[in-house]
């Protein structure tokens, strides 16, 4: 039987606790680095992806000081070299590097700030030390911003992108903040204007987070660094298409109008066709849809499938269909195939009657209904 792919196995495995024990054996007296190894593999096999991270600097924790001043000197002295500096995108670093982040914040965060945050400023040109910034940020909002300020405009690229990064409002399995959402947006005016698209996409990811709540405030801002002109014209402009796609899933006029796309665009839907109005749950369902344009006009094609949820509930999802330029007067065909997924970890589907919607710039053109079953 074909063991199932593991991330965990992938970071977390007896060479890699090896290579990072060599680092310690090396830097912290009386390091036994294979006993240090068989203690933190002996685990595994039982901890998902997190709990191994934890463990390993439980493991680590045990074997250093317990003096926070004395540890930081030992756990800058075990770090690897810094990353890349030459590269300037997709150099995460490795999480095996992430003990020296937690451990900061268990042995700093009340009475070490200062020290723990130079351990986070060192370790973060090794790996990424955006989630345990976030407790500095929530136990000492204004001292940890001050940092960030200043490491908003560091020579290392990884440290710039830890500023935008750390302070996302929806950072994926982070701490979450309690400052008010657009606070950090100082820091990402001076961020926007990088040279390395590491820092700019998270810029703009952190952007599409701010959207979810504040969107107005996202269009202006895009707005804002447009007339400025402090970045290429390109990159800024992926940087403006990256920051609004939840925008523009959702019609918003204003990210629409900065993209060029009209919300009120002069378009017609002349046909919608569904292959079948019946679907089995893991196949797939074909449509096919004419536009038709009284002026030559930019579009966003999207389809909203709404789902049925327990308890009758209806529950709407937006895909991509096509970006395109209509001509005018000439229909134009489009043909999409969706795979309805039945066993998908992170959607459920339910049997029932659904609907398909055509979204053009926002704005629902038509629809069409049909019934899944299981």
């Amino acid at each position: 039987m074909t063991q199932g792919f593991s991330l965990a196995d992938q970071l977390f495995n007896e060479e890699t606790i090896s290579n990072i024990a060599e680092n310690y054996a090396a830097a912290v007296e009386d390091f036994d680095a294979a006993e240090f190894t068989a203690e933190a593999v002996s685990k595994f096999k039982d901890m998902a992806f997190m709990e191994r991270m934890e463990w390993i600097t439980d493991c680590i924790e045990k074997r250093l000081s317990s003096d926070f001043s004395i540890m930081a000197g030992q756990l800058e002295a075990a770090m690897p070299p810094e990353l890349d500096p030459s590269l300037t995108d997709d150099d995460f670093g490795l999480f095996t590097h992430a003990p020296p982040g937690y451990l900061a914040v268990r042995h700093g965060l009340e009475n070490h700030r200062e020290r723990a945050l130079d351990l986070i400023y060192e370790n973060t040109k090794r790996f990424s030390m955006e989630w345990p910034i976030r407790p500095f940020l929530n136990r000492w909002p204004e001292e940890t911003m001050a940092r960030l300020k200043a490491w908003a405009v560091d020579d290392n690229y990884h440290v710039r992108r830890l500023v935008s990064e750390g302070t996302r409002p929806k950072l994926p399995w982070a701490k979450k903040l309690d400052m008010d959402v657009p606070t950090p947006l100082p820091l990402l005016d001076t961020l926007h204007a990088d040279p390395t698209r590491y820092v700019t996409r998270s810029v703009a990811n952190h952007l599409n987070d701010i959207a979810k709540t504040h969107p107005d405030l996202v269009v202006d801002t895009l707005k804002s660094w447009h007339a400025a002109g402090k970045q290429d014209a390109k990159e800024l402009d992926w940087m403006t298409r990256h920051a609004l796609r939840t925008l523009i899933k959702q019609g918003h006029v204003g990210a629409m109008d900065l993209l060029g796309f009209k919300a009120d665009a002069p378009v017609t839907l002349k046909r919608l066709s569904l292959e079948s109005d019946k679907v089995i749950a893991g196949e797939a369902f074909q449509f096919e849809l004419d536009l038709e344009a009284n002026e030559q006009s930019p579009v966003i094609i999207d389809y909203v499938i709404h789902f049925q949820k327990a308890g009758g509930k209806v529950s709407p999802k937006v895909f991509k269909l096509k970006q395109a330029v209509l001509k005018k007067g000439k229909a134009q065909t489009f043909t999409k195939k969706h795979v309805l997924k039945a066993n998908a970890t992170t959607f459920k589907l339910f049997p029932g009657a659904h609907k398909l919607v055509i979204q053009v710039n926002g704005r629902h053109l038509g629809e069409a209904g049909f019934d899944l079953s299981m």
